[in-house]
């Protein structure tokens, strides 16, 4: 019998808490089938995650990312599969996403003391450790020292969109998401589409530009959610994707690599259009 799927996984490249080799060995140790690499704005996580695979037959790791966009009055993600990450535009594109959120950290940071939260940049960084500096790891500092009582509060009173220590930072728009990632031979997919307003105003608007498919099985979805959601995906010809979005960070709040619900069928639907397109090649 094969094993569960989780398209959306995160490791220490970007705010994972596990290494890329260590979520390989965990999810084979799960009995999952296949799991997406899906780091935010980095590709880093990808060799090493493939190289690690290669001993566990029975897992395929899948080459993505998760790209940081802006639209108007909404942060947009925008997952990438099967893309080639040795992509040179797509590398640079990243690098310069990255160099910025490391100054929004700093100034979340700023803002945080502000309102009398004393949070140490070189904790943060410790945190981070190879990876890029990410919001998880502002909230974990401020986890640590008891200035917040979960994972979850860091975001919903603080950091989070709209919230008074919130900064925005530099992004590319959706639409140029997408380029980038058919760009760089990969499937453009969008991440948890109800984080964002009026999403089937977007959804239409990226599938004109190349949208392959959208997030419904998605963490903690509920079944009304996934069937409004799944209305949308055959709505605009769209393979109904998911994942867990699993960081480790917090065990207790998050769920649990591979326990998103996501059916075969994605799994299948999203490897028959990468082959296709003649994309498969770079995954295993």
């Amino acid at each position: 019998m094969i094993g569960g799927v989780d398209l959306h996984v995160h490791t220490t490249a970007s705010d994972g808490r596990f290494s890329p080799e260590e979520i390989v060995h965990k999810a084979a140790g799960l009995d999952l089938s296949a799991i997406a690499i899906c780091d935010h704005d980095t590709i880093d996580g990808i060799a090493p995650a493939l190289a690690a695979a290669k001993s566990f037959p029975k897992l395929t790791v899948i080459p993505g990312v998760e790209v940081s966009t802006l639209a108007p009055g909404n942060e947009v993600h925008m997952l990438g599969y099967f893309i080639d990450y040795a992509d040179p535009k797509l590398k640079t594109t990243l690098d310069g996403l990255l160099n910025s959120r490391l100054e929004r950290a700093k100034a979340m940071i700023n803002k945080l003391k502000e309102l009398g939260i004393e949070i140490d940049w070189r904790r943060v960084r410790e945190l981070a450790g190879d990876g890029s500096v990410g919001r998880p790891h502002i909230a974990q500092a401020m986890l640590e020292k008891n200035y917040i009582a979960s994972f979850k509060e860091a975001f919903d009173k603080y950091i989070g969109l709209g919230g008074p220590a919130y900064v925005e930072r530099n992004k590319i728009t959706p639409a140029e998401a997408v380029a980038l990632i058919t760009k760089a031979n990969g499937l453009p997919v969008l991440a948890h589409p109800l984080t964002v307003n009026e999403p089937e105003v977007l959804i239409a608007n990226l599938k004109k530009a190349g949208l392959a498919g959208m997030e419904v099985h998605y963490n903690d979805y509920d079944e009304t959610k996934r069937k409004y959601l799944a209305k949308l995906a055959k709505k605009y010809d769209l393979i109904a994707t998911g994942g867990s979005d699993y960081h480790g960070i917090d065990d207790s709040a998050e769920t649990m690599m591979g326990d998103a619900g996501v059916p075969l069928e994605s799994l299948e639907r999203l490897t028959a259009l990468a082959r296709q397109r003649g994309l498969v090649s770079a995954s295993r």
